[in-house]
């Protein structure tokens, strides 16, 4: 197994960690976002006020995004278990 070989298992892994992360992380800064500016046009500085509102959204966004998710690592997992023969020898 040459260096190329883990560069490209290297860069998968790392795409495929900015993927799954991508729609919960966008999902909360969004809703994140939207919260403080609801605080500070009524000028409530709560600092727990955005925590549920988060957490329905990560919710929201982990149920309609799960499969797509799922999909992804699951072929990443696939695509490493074929190519262990290829790793080895």
């Amino acid at each position: 197994m040459d260096e190329s070989v883990i560069m490209d298992l290297g860069s998968h892994a790392l795409y495929l960690c900015v993927a799954l992360a991508a729609p919960l992380l966008l999902a909360a800064l969004a809703v994140g976002l939207l919260v403080s500016v609801f605080q500070a046009a009524t000028q409530i500085q709560e600092q727990t006020l955005s925590f549920i509102p988060k957490l329905m959204a990560l919710a929201l966004a982990l149920v309609l995004m799960g499969p797509w998710m799922l999909q992804l690592w699951i072929g990443f997992t696939q695509e490493l278990f074929l190519r262990i023969p290829e790793l080895i020898g």
